[in-house]
């Protein structure tokens, strides 16, 4: 397992290692210890998601009130996603800013996202398959969302507007501007 941080503090890029033979595949594709090692995150999963997505789905920009907040360990089982890391985290270094990454099914590559980062993505295919460990259980009163769309925050997707297909809870989310006027995004905790 390797771990790289990304841009944003709190995310990282993990890329696992696939061992193959004539059988298949196998890949140990999570482990705490490795990322409390490399990152110094305690990730704990207390919850385990999994998604199906029609390409061109778009899903997010999401996040959850911290504290307790939930941290994600995003991986796709089937298929392939653009992976959306937002830093929403008001008084962070990089707030406003956002990165990007490939995630894939034939990588077995991953992303891990800390508290407080706001987290989108769109399928690449059909059938993407999206699992997610995460570390709170899913609060409906803490879960919010930020419209992916905001041409502020200005996320650049590998479809067109027209090709995308997004919930009306997303297209219905406030604008970033919005959400960070209402005072509903998260602090940055960080150093």
């Amino acid at each position: 397992m390797d771990i790289t941080p990304l841009s944003i503090a709190g995310a990282f890029a993990i890329t696992n290692t696939v061992h193959g033979d004539q059988r298949g595949e196998f890949v140990e594709w999570f482990r705490a210890d490795h990322i409390k090692d490399h990152t110094g995150l305690d990730f704990s999963p207390i919850q385990a998601n999994l998604s199906v997505s029609q390409k061109g789905t778009l899903r997010g920009i999401h996040f959850a009130d911290v504290p307790l907040g939930q941290a994600k360990y995003v991986m796709c089982a089937t298929g392939s996603i653009q992976d959306y890391v937002v830093d929403i985290r008001v008084g962070s270094p990089t707030f406003g800013q956002w990165e990007v990454a490939t995630i894939t099914a034939k990588d077995r590559n991953a992303i891990l996202l800390d508290v407080g980062l706001g987290h989108a993505f769109v399928a690449l295919e059909e059938g993407t398959t999206v699992t997610y460990l995460v570390t709170d259980h899913f609060k409906p009163h803490a879960e919010h969302a930020i419209n992916p769309l905001d041409s502020e925050l200005g996320l650049e997707f590998p479809f067109s507007g027209d090709e995308l297909l997004v919930s009306a809870k997303d297209r219905e989310a406030p604008s970033f501007v919005d959400a960070l006027s209402s005072g509903m995004l998260p602090k940055w905790a960080g150093s």
